[in-house]
């Protein structure tokens, strides 16, 4: 069986946890998790909507250009048209107050890049969890990694597990509310009290799941159609809907009727 190393980082905001898996781990434990972390906190830095002094408030007040900004301002601003185009327009980070806001995209993006400094000849599996946005590579024993979904009107349980390997994100307003913006409506909105994303692109994942939020069935049909993507919703019924796809382990039980 590989051995495990756990580590907590304090980062963008929240906790977020690595985990690593192999033989004679010991040594590099602490040096990977210390990369991850110095790239969480870099992320952070750059595209932080809370430091007045990160690139991207900059330039949401107008005090700098998307030219004079670092490279991966624009870059992650390409992406976020792509997950625009993809959802239809409702992941949308240019219809929020207060100026473009790609969180919906970063955090996922950013678990994806933690990730990235995981990896090392000894590491065979690794998983960083972002508040909910999860990144992974290898497996364990042999395995994908098994992730339990949350069930959101019965706090502490699970209605089911899925096989994570790539990424998963989950929003909605389970745990927090009035932060989903309907972009057509301009008003704080959600369709699904829970709404998760697999598939292999962190930063994509959390967009769409962000949309799939919001815009619901819509969009759970554009995943539909979407290679690699699939999704789940909640409602404040406890009745979900899934694509075809998404890769359940373990099925949610009978009370949630699809």
């Amino acid at each position: 069986m590989s051995s495990a190393g756990h580590r907590r980082v304090e980062a963008m905001g929240t906790t977020v946890t690595l985990d690593l898996f192999g033989e004679g781990l010991d040594g590099v434990v602490d040096t990977l998790a210390a990369r991850a972390a110095a790239t969480l906190r870099q992320i952070d830095r750059t595209f932080s909507t809370y430091r007045e002094d990160s690139p991207l408030s900059r330039l949401r007040r107008g005090a700098a250009t998307l030219a004079e900004m670092p490279p991966e301002v624009p870059r992650v601003l390409d992406a976020c048209r792509e997950a625009h185009r993809l959802s239809g327009g409702w992941f949308d980070p240019w219809h929020l107050p207060g100026g473009v806001d790609p969180t919906g995209y970063v955090k996922g993006w950013a678990a994806g890049r933690a990730l990235e400094e995981l990896r090392h000849p000894q590491v065979v599996g690794a998983l960083v969890n972002a508040a909910g946005d999860l990144a992974s590579f290898g497996d364990l024993d042999g395995e994908p990694f098994r992730i339990g979904i949350a069930d959101p009107g019965n706090p502490g349980a699970l209605i089911g597990v899925v096989a994570l390997t790539g990424a998963l994100a989950t929003s909605g307003t389970a745990e927090q509310s009035g932060h989903l913006i309907d972009p057509f409506a301009h008003t704080a909105t959600a369709r699904a009290v829970s709404a998760s994303v697999s598939g292999p692109d962190p930063g994509l994942c959390d967009a769409l799941a962000t949309a799939l939020a919001v815009g619901g069935a819509e969009v759970l049909a554009r995943l539909e159609a979407l290679e690699g993507y699939d999704g789940l919703i909640i409602d404040a019924g406890g009745s979900w809907r899934a694509t075809t796809g998404f890769p359940w382990v373990e099925s949610p039980p009978a009370r949630l009727s699809r």
